[in-house]
């Protein structure tokens, strides 16, 4: 026996699009703070989605694998940009020692201070998102979409 999905009714559909259309222009104004920030800083041989994965770096030695993973990047993409990282000595790669063929990434000193004045510069974002309105509707709209992501990971999955 199949169980029929409920139907959906139009007005939850029309926010449903847009909510995701917003989710996309957001992670646009998100790059969009990051190039003002790196204009700021005068770092012009960086952009702002080389330094997003900067900060999915973090402290640690990441393979590039897990990078690509976690930051759902297309492979090409990220071994070109991983380049461009270590052209300008934001990053250190290294061959791991228990397979050769997998390449690891850590930050540079370099790395770590960009980082830094990044971490900086978020913590004035949120601090002006939270005096232009309700730091509770920050963390609500944040838990809304955590719940949506995992709604997706499972209809792919076929949960």
């Amino acid at each position: 026996m199949k169980l029929r999905e409920p139907a959906t009714e139009p007005a939850l559909t029309e926010t449903y699009v847009q909510l995701t259309r917003t989710v996309e222009r957001l992670h646009r104004r998100h790059l969009d703070m990051l190039r003002f920030e790196l204009d700021q800083l005068g770092i012009q041989d960086v952009s702002a989605a080389q330094v997003l994965m900067l900060t999915k770096i973090k402290e640690q030695s990441i393979s590039v694998r897990d990078l690509v993973e976690r930051g759902y990047y297309l492979g090409s993409n990220a071994s070109y940009n991983l380049k461009q990282l270590a052209d300008c000595g934001l990053i250190e790669q290294e061959r791991a020692a228990h397979d050769r063929r997998s390449t690891r990434v850590k930050l540079s000193a370099k790395g770590k201070a960009l980082c830094a004045k990044i971490a900086e510069a978020e913590e004035r974002h949120a601090r002006a998102v939270a005096a232009a309105g309700d730091g509770q509707a920050l963390s609500a709209a944040c838990q809304a979409l955590r719940r949506v992501e995992s709604a997706w990971g499972d209809y792919i999955r076929g949960a």
